[in-house]
């Protein structure tokens, strides 16, 4: 690889074999924590990280000497956008699933009125917050196309 490769934003070898090891040491890690029989909230801990892991080794085949950081964060971005609106459409659909399969909670019982008395899914702080990650996502990748492409905006 020429030097000028590297003054473009390329990768070196030594930082695409470190997000290489980086990405797989992850997925190690989740499944340490998954198969541990010490801890339930390491457990908890690593499900989550199991599924941050699976999503980035998406960004496996960027681990290129030579191919720009950018593209990289780029790829980032994007699976992270994919992730968050397939994470609303799940929620949407069990909730479409439960209005439309289940039977409504009975208002004569505790557990009925608990069920009627809690947030709906729209009104919950996870929900807006993964809406409102994707919606800067989307955003920030927007802006990133327009500053390279700036003729094509016009």
């Amino acid at each position: 690889m020429s030097s000028s490769d590297q003054g473009n934003g390329g990768m070196t070898p030594a930082a695409a074999r470190r997000l290489e090891y980086t990405v797989i040491g992850l997925g190690v890690l989740a499944l340490l924590m998954i198969f541990q029989p010490f801890n339930i909230a390491l457990f908890t801990a690593g499900c989550g990280l199991v599924v941050l892991a699976a999503l980035m080794n998406n960004l496996l085949p960027l681990a290129q000497p030579g191919v720009p950081k950018r593209s990289v964060v780029k790829a980032g971005m994007i699976v992270a956008l994919i992730f968050c609106i397939v994470l609303l459409v799940a929620i949407f659909a069990a909730y479409l699933y439960g209005h439309f399969f289940l039977k409504p909670p009975d208002p004569n019982t505790i557990m009925g009125k608990a069920q009627l008395s809690a947030k709906p899914w729209y009104m919950h702080g996870f929900t807006w917050t993964i809406a409102i990650v994707a919606c800067v996502l989307a955003g920030l990748l927007t802006l990133q196309s327009r500053r390279r492409n700036p003729a094509e905006g016009r």
